[in-house]
């Protein structure tokens, strides 16, 4: 697994989270909620990858309000796109991520009910304009679901949004040009199963 080649579960987490938003800058406390993990591995990661040359630390972003308290104070740490490592890192990473997310869309078309149909868009397909990442119609196994993806979502180290609807909710929607679902198939996505749309 990854976090073999990286030397930890922690500082794969981490570039996880900086290679999904390159051009983002973090600080500490925000990677340390994000990823569930204690402050102290956080900082240690950080310097690992400071010296790297792979993370740099960065000025405050300009869309930061340095008036609140304590923000003038926070160190903000981005990745360094001129690092030799940066392209054999995202590659791996990306790599990582695809097989992740096709692991992640065959179990739930096998474990999550009776789906017929079953949609990927949002942050698996670099979708930004959607208000959901994964679409499920038919008669789903919620508990099965949320348990899922909790547990995908530590693994890919981000929020998964999702929605489930029966048939019928789905068909009535569908009738009335519904925005919501027109903007699912108007952006960006997969349909990882589909017994429901003859062409979706």
């Amino acid at each position: 697994m990854l976090e073999h080649l990286f030397g930890s579960q922690t500082r794969l987490k981490v570039l996880k989270v900086f290679f999904r938003d390159p051009a983002r800058a973090f600080f500490v406390r925000e990677l340390t909620r994000a990823l569930d993990v204690q402050i102290n591995a956080i900082r240690r990661e950080l310097s690992l990858l400071v010296k790297s040359g792979l993370v740099i630390e960065c000025d405050t972003p300009g869309n930061i309000n340095t008036e609140k308290a304590g923000a003038s104070l926070r160190k903000y740490y981005k990745l360094n796109p001129d690092s030799i490592l940066y392209p054999e890192i995202h590659a791996l990473l990306l790599k990582g991520q695809i097989l992740g997310e096709k692991k992640f869309a065959k179990e739930l078309a096998e474990k999550a009910g009776d789906i017929s149909l079953l949609l990927l868009t949002g942050k698996f397909t670099r979708e930004h304009n959607v208000a959901t990442d994964l679409l499920l119609v038919g008669t789903a196994k919620e508990k099965t679901i949320t348990n899922m993806i909790a547990t995908y979502e530590k693994e890919f180290g981000f929020q998964i949004r999702y929605t489930i609807m029966t048939e019928v909710e789905f068909e009535d929607r569908r009738h009335v040009m519904d925005k919501f679902l027109y903007s699912l198939f108007d952006g960006e996505h997969i349909i990882v199963k589909n017994t429901l749309l003859d062409n979706a």
